[in-house]
């Protein structure tokens, strides 16, 4: 199973894939706390509880491409995952993800107080869509 990340600055959105690691799941949001190794641990143990082989990462790339502050923060966050995990980080674009979750979840009439709950998982989710696209493609499925 692949596990997926959207990290942000007080939330990090978790999606899980299929065991056939067809599609994704969103399984839950871990509020961050002051201690990155406190923050890692949580994501390790359920990486471990479902076995994965992989973390996927959505990457903030600028709408211009380019890679800003946040990106940096990101770069040191996945070194210290990476350090942390013992499999295979992949890295993907995550421009516009939340915002797509957002409008989806607005679409389908679900409340501000619970679009806050899910929204982080449900971009981590199309993070991982967007990994599992991006595989078919390259592999020829």
């Amino acid at each position: 199973m692949i596990v997926a990340l959207d990290v942000g600055e007080r939330r990090i959105g978790i999606a899980i894939s299929d065991p056939g690691e067809s599609y994704s799941l969103p399984l839950r949001t871990l509020h961050r706390t002051e201690s990155l190794h406190d923050d890692l641990e949580e994501i390790l143990t359920v990486a471990r509880e479902y076995a994965a082989a992989t973390i996927v990462v959505g990457d903030p790339v600028s709408l211009s491409g380019e890679r800003g502050i946040a990106a940096q923060k990101m770069d040191a966050f996945v070194e210290v995952l990476a350090r942390a995990f013992g499999g295979t980080i992949e890295r993907v674009d995550e421009r516009m993800t939340t915002a797509q979750a957002t409008r989806s979840l607005i679409a389908n009439d679900v409340s501000r107080k619970n679009r806050k709950r899910v929204v982080d998982q449900l971009a981590a989710s199309l993070i991982l869509d967007a990994f599992l696209a991006r595989r078919r493609r390259t592999s020829g499925a």
